[in-house]
């Protein structure tokens, strides 16, 4: 069963830095690329970034480049979000999402960046 489970979210003044984990289970994690996905209230979930199984290449959606970075750990399997020079247009609750299968959804975890 495969099971996706972010952590790191919170309460963060705008220019300031936050961190997301998500640890996965159930799956071959070091065979598949993983996603970031978010979604802020009143508006349909966006991607944010995207890392192959190897962590070699990386993409970013445009707002975000520069101040995202996705990274991965195959040794733990887990994937990182370093989000950086927040801004209160980045809050949103942020999820993880495996290209494995069908996909695999986490439950999410809410980042609110306010001063």
């Amino acid at each position: 069963q495969v099971q996706l489970v972010e952590s790191g979210g919170g309460l963060v003044q705008p220019g300031g830095s936050l961190r997301l984990s998500c640890a996965a289970s159930g799956f071959t994690f070091s065979s598949y690329a993983m996603s970031w996905y978010r979604q802020a209230p009143g508006k349909e979930r966006e991607l944010v970034a995207t890392i192959t199984n190897t962590g070699g290449s990386t993409n970013y959606a445009d707002s975000m480049k520069g101040r995202f970075t996705i990274s991965r750990d195959n040794g733990k399997n887990t994937v990182y979000l370093q989000m950086n020079s927040l801004k209160p247009e980045d809050t949103a609750v942020y999820y993880c999402y495996a290209l494995y299968g069908m996909g695999h959804w986490g439950k999410g975890t809410l980042v609110t960046v306010s001063s």
